[in-house]
């Protein structure tokens, strides 16, 4: 190649790197304050497999009934900012390591547009690192050596922190709860699902569960003999109750567009936490722009053109007047 000719095949490539960024398919923006109304939603068949291969044309979104215009889709991958919270009552001790192992699998299907942050709940509600990170490193870390003693359930306190944490952040929000338990605060000044599933409302915040409900004796030694009676008398103690997961999670899940997951096993945890990054990152990004903003509830209804298969958003807005 003669050296006159480098400028130009310069030129050449450059210009065909500007073209090729514009062919892009323009990411759809939902930003805190903005007019337009975002829904994710996730898309399976009968045997509960994800459908990823839908356009837009396949959506209808209706408000209050009334069918609306989409403004905005997006069918490819869309970045999380997600807090995760581990239940660390006393009834699960014998899980811890399975737990820990799950998420941390979780962690690891993470992006790099995505962000997280960990927390845990039981005698205090704990969330680290001081903000959102897309450190997997990090936040495995945190995993391994921040999470705290056993405790209570202080479940909806919990939730709602995660809520809190995600008030100044943009984009598509969520919270990932894990437990095996009822909500079982201590204290004053709790906080009720209900107040909890207004505040999910209003920010726009999905919830994303995983009950363990299991048969299995979890290992808590009662008394002071190991599972004995307290001085060794040689007459084993019953397994605690079965635990029975909180029934406002699968309520909250459906409301925000989540999803709930209930477990028998511990075995499965893994397994359930890979299927729910792999949802997250699977979601479709659809928006419309409603006609009135009248500071109340509307009902949300997404609906699918093709049969046999099934739609989960989230099913109210806010019509914030200050949008």
């Amino acid at each position: 190649m003669r050296i006159g000719t480098v400028p130009i095949v310069v030129a050449l490539l450059v210009a065909f790197a500007a073209a090729q960024e514009q062919s892009k398919p323009e990411q759809p923006t939902f930003r805190s304050g903005s007019r337009t109304v975002a829904v994710y939603a996730t898309v399976a068949d009968p045997r509960g497999r994800l459908v990823t291969n839908l356009t837009q044309d396949d959506f209808e979104i209706y408000d209050n009934g009334k069918k609306q215009a989409i403004t905005l889709f997006e069918s490819g991958v869309q970045p999380i900012t997600l807090v995760m919270m581990l239940d660390r009552s006393g009834s699960m001790v014998g899980n811890f390591r399975l737990v820990r192992s799950a998420a941390e699998q979780f962690v690891a299907q993470l992006l790099p547009g995505d962000k997280a942050r960990i927390g845990s709940f039981a005698d205090r509600i704990q969330l680290d690192p001081r903000g959102f990170t897309s450190s997997q490193h990090d936040l495995i870390e945190i995993l391994r050596t921040d999470l705290q003693e056993p405790g209570p359930t202080p479940l909806w306190n919990a939730v709602n922190v995660g809520i809190t944490a995600l008030l100044h952040q943009d984009g598509r929000r969520v919270v990932l709860v894990f437990t095996d338990g009822v909500d079982h605060p201590i204290g004053s000044n709790n906080i009720s699902y209900r107040d909890v599933a207004r505040n999910a409302e209003q920010e726009d915040v999905m919830i994303f569960a995983v009950g363990l409900a299991s048969r299995e004796f979890s290992g808590r030694r009662r008394g002071g003999g190991g599972g004995l009676g307290g001085l060794g008398s040689g007459v084993l103690r019953p397994p605690p109750e079965e635990p029975k997961v909180d029934s406002g999670l699968p309520r909250i899940a459906a409301e925000t567009g989540g999803g709930y997951f209930e477990l028998t096993s511990a075995n499965n945890l893994s397994s359930t936490f890979v299927r729910i990054a792999d949802e997250l990152h699977r979601q479709y990004a659809l928006g419309f722009t409603p006609a009135k903003l009248d500071g109340k509830t509307h009902r949300l209804d997404v609906r699918l053109r093709r049969a046999g298969i099934v739609a989960r958003a989230r099913k109210t807005y806010i019509a914030k007047k200050d949008m």
